[in-house]
């Protein structure tokens, strides 16, 4: 299959270095494949959508001398590259799910849920980092099955839920190693479709990358904990199952990811401030393990001799002082 890798960041804000770094890595995979790279744009919270952001966000990309070769800039044969613009390939893969029986509505208000959650409880057995102390949603809140035809409506007053199988789902990812999760007994049965219609980002990303053809995902580590049930969506949807690549973070110098806080080290400020292009891809290349030092280079520049056993699993500290 031909290799194809996607940039999908949400437009809540400036892409600062640790986005850049994970778009760094996943454009340098796909270059040195010679395949093709997808930007696509998750902006299904759209209360957090900041006007302008995807712009600014391809602006500074380009100004890393960066490209892809679809996206809301560039179209293709996958168009539109916006998740708000493609809710019909969502509710037709929800369709598709209820006709096997994959999914079911949920009642239940979200002061059950917060009563759940608040229950005491230790951490689920199989759980990755980032889902600790957070109970599964329970198998004794299952309807019925199996449930009547056409119960999924566009009218529907509920939210949807995917049923999650029993055993353990695995994958190897390129950076993080082997991971294995028992996704029943760490998360439960997920939501794809919230009661107010909104999609979820589990249904989507899945739906995207399929429809995509997308044959590696690379993106933080803060996201590892989403892949089982991802897997678990791909195998119920029929779909290939992507390589994975999960980069660890940025933090600040207090160890914490970045933010909208750490406005110094958005790329717009930093260019800004006159930091050169080739200065920020030189520290970045340096962070992922494919420099010596920090010391200028062009993206191009680093195609030939990118390797992924060269890049560090843990966190990588940056300060405003690039």
């Amino acid at each position: 299959m031909p290799v194809v890798g996607r940039f999908a960041p949400s437009p809540t804000g400036a892409l600062h270095l640790g986005s850049a770094r994970t778009l760094l890595a996943a454009w340098l995979s796909v270059r040195q494949q010679r395949g093709r790279f997808i930007w696509r744009v998750e902006d299904l919270d759209g209360p957090r959508t900041v006007p302008g952001a995807v712009e600014q966000a391809m602006d500074d990309a380009r100004w890393l001398g960066l490209d892809w070769d679809e996206g809301p800039d560039r179209s293709g044969p996958h168009a539109p590259y916006a998740q708000s613009e493609r809710s019909a390939l969502y509710d037709a893969a929800l369709q598709r799910l209820a006709d096997a029986g994959r999914v079911f509505p949920c009642l239940r208000s979200r002061k059950d849920l917060q009563t759940l959650a608040s229950a005491p409880h230790g951490p689920a057995a199989g759980a990755l980092p980032g889902t600790e102390g957070v109970p599964p949603y329970p198998k004794a809140w299952r309807p019925s099955m199996p449930l009547p035809p056409g119960w999924l409506r566009p009218d529907l007053d509920a939210a949807v839920r995917f049923l999650v199988p029993d055993g353990t789902v695995g994958f190897n990812d390129r950076v993080q190693g082997r991971v294995e999760e028992d996704t029943a007994a760490a998360v439960g049965d997920f939501v794809l479709k919230r009661r107010d219609g909104a999609f979820a980002y589990q249904l989507a990303v899945v739906v995207d990358d399929l429809a995509m053809g997308v044959t590696e995902v690379v993106r933080g580590v803060d996201l590892l904990d989403s892949t089982a049930r991802q897997l678990h969506l791909i195998g119920a949807l029929g779909g290939n199952v992507p390589a994975y690549a999960h980069v660890g973070l940025v933090v600040n110098e207090a160890g914490e990811k970045l933010s909208k806080r750490d406005g110094a080290l958005a790329l717009a400020a930093l260019r800004e401030r006159g930091v050169a292009a080739e200065s920020v891809v030189g520290w970045l290349a340096h962070s992922l393990g494919l420099a010596t030092a920090a010391e200028p280079l062009t993206a191009r520049a680093l195609v030939d001799g990118f390797r992924w056993a060269r890049v560090p699993a843990g966190p990588v500290v940056a300060s405003g002082e690039l």
